[in-house]
Formats: structure tokens, sequence, C-alpha cells
């Protein structure tokens, strides 16, 4: 999403923005409309989850998603929402509760459904240091983010691997999908003690970590309907998903007969060949 946004925000100046209510998961800030508008958005920046986007006015617009949060953008002749998710249904207008328009016509709508998303306005000489991104581990695109990292991390948890990798305190921004496709990946079960995966397997864990990531941005993302990127094209990741969302289907590793299945992991769904993962 961030990329799909980069190129018409990045320099854009807000001259109009509208708010449809006074909050969405919580409040919004004070004066928010009012201290966007007529800012500048010198880049466009990505912490975990979260979207950043810094102005001239010397504060970072501050936006995470939660769980249907999106964005579409119109520039009068076509629409595009880049990086919808993996469970997207088409936008209903009524859940538009930001519109936000550039000094090039650009306009950028915040639609969310159940209202888990939340922005926020902080001064950006502080954002490091704000409880949303102080505790936050490393990018798993990083170059801090290495298997010995990982092993000081997880040494002497208790907790089942995969949960732990949904950390954000271990590790900044995976999300469920990745790391069932990561573990797999990996042959790494993701009931496994996180404390008892061995340096080696953490080797193989965190390369598999960053080819999966690095295969779903150039695929455009993990979106089975509604994706549309800057280009028009579809996300098409989903289509080589090892693992997720294919219980009881045949495992796709070579020679394995295993069949895939799924567990709930700390309220999340977990998919694994419990083969070829075990």
């Amino acid at each position: 999403m961030r990329r799909g946004l980069e190129a018409c925000l990045t320099g854009a100046r807000l001259v109009r923005v509208r708010l449809t209510r006074a909050d969405l998961r919580f409040p919004f800030p004070d004066g928010f409309a009012q201290r966007l508008e007529g800012k500048q958005i010198l880049r466009l920046e990505r912490r975990a989850k979260f979207l950043l986007a810094p102005l001239d006015s010397g504060e970072t617009w501050v936006t995470h998603l939660g769980m249907t949060g999106r964005f579409s953008v119109s520039d009068g002749a076509a629409a595009y929402r880049p990086g919808d998710f993996y469970y997207a249904k088409p936008p209903d207008p009524k859940h538009t509760h930001v519109e936000l328009e550039t000094a090039g016509g650009i306009v950028l709508r915040y639609n969310d459904v159940r209202r888990f998303g939340y922005m926020d306005l902080m001064p950006s000489a502080e954002v490091a240091r704000h409880r949303w991104f102080a505790a936050l581990g490393p990018e798993p695109l990083g170059p801090d983010f290495t298997p010995a990292y990982l092993a000081k991390a997880l040494a002497g948890r208790s907790q089942p691997i995969k949960p732990a990798l949904l950390d954000q305190r271990i590790v900044a921004g995976l999300g469920n999908i990745y790391v069932c496709e990561a573990l797999f990946g990996a042959s790494i079960a993701p009931s496994r003690a996180a404390g008892d995966v061995a340096l080696p397997a953490l080797r193989a864990l965190t390369k598999t970590i960053k080819a999966v990531l690095e295969a779903s941005i150039a695929a455009g993302g993990s979106t089975l309907r509604d994706y549309a990127g800057t280009d028009g094209a579809a996300g098409a990741y989903q289509h080589t998903f090892m693992v997720y969302g294919r219980e009881d289907g045949p495992c796709k590793r070579r020679r394995c007969t295993g069949m895939i299945k799924r567990a709930v992991q700390a309220g999340r769904s977990s998919f694994f060949c419990p083969v070829c993962q075990g």
C-alpha cells in the first residue's frame, strides 16, 4: 500500500480534508483536518503496520489500517485501491470516514467498515519514541533481522514459534499469512516452542521470511479480489500459497504425502503440513 500511494502523495499538498465522524478506533486528534490542510507530504514511509507521512509542518501523519481499513485513490479519470487485503470486499461509501484532496486534484478516501484503524498527528522528531513505535522489533527485510538476532529474541521462550513471530516486539510487520508460509518454507511446525528452534532452523526461517515477503511485494500483495495496484494489476501472491487457506488440500512439497491442516493459535488460524513440518 505504501508503494501504491507513494507516487501520488510524495510532494503533494493537501488542500481539503473532510471527516465524516469524530473517531475511528480512537478519536481523531484535536484540529486534525485543520492541521493537515495546506501541508505538504514530504514522503511516505512504513514502520511495522503503520503508514507514516512526514509533513512540512514538522508533524507526521500516522495511519494504522486495523483489520479493514483501506485507501482508495481517484484522479478524476480512474480509481484504484493499492494494497487491498486478502478478505477484501467492495468498499461501501457509507464507511468512508476520511476524504483528502491534493492540489493536483487527487482524492484520497479512507474506508473502514469495522473502524479498527486509527490516525494521529505527532511531532516528527518524537515518532521513534512514541509508545506505538518504541518497543517494535526490527523490520523483517532490514539488516538487523538476522538468525543471531532471532535466536537471542526467542531464547528461553516456551511460547509456540507461530504466535512468537506475530509479536511485533520480536519482529515488526509480519502478518499471519506470511508467517504460515515462512514456517512451511523452513519446515518448522507452528506449534514448536520458540526457544527450542535451533540456529540452523532459524537461519532457514529468516531466509524464507525475507523470500516470502519479497515475492509477495513483487506479486502485488495477497488479495483474492478487489485489489488494484497503481497499474491496475491484481495482487497475485495468493495464487502461490503453499499452506495458507488450503486446509485438507495436499501438500505441495515434492514427494510429501501430507494433507494441510488448520489449527487455531492465539486466536489466529495456522495452516501447516503435519508431515514435512512435523
